[in-house]
């Protein structure tokens, strides 16, 4: 599995910047503009009315992260 180092939060534009605080959709420092519309893709899909609960679809993220080896 590739490793790609996170940006500092006081090195991203405030204008790109976003709510993660659990580092989720920080690896878009690197190219900070994308991390917003990747943030808000996340939020839709993790936090909207869908066929799966929100339970499920964040069981689903931590099995995935934890094969990938996702330290967040």
């Amino acid at each position: 599995m590739a490793f790609i180092s996170y940006v500092p939060a006081h090195r991203i534009p405030p204008e790109h910047d976003v709510p993660d605080r659990d580092n989720i959709v920080r690896i878009h420092g690197q190219n900070s503009r994308s991390m917003r519309s990747h943030y808000h893709l996340y939020v839709d899909l993790m936090r909207r009315p869908g066929p799966l609960s929100r339970e499920q679809r964040e069981m689903i993220a931590v099995i995935v992260s934890g094969i990938n080896g996702c330290h967040y």
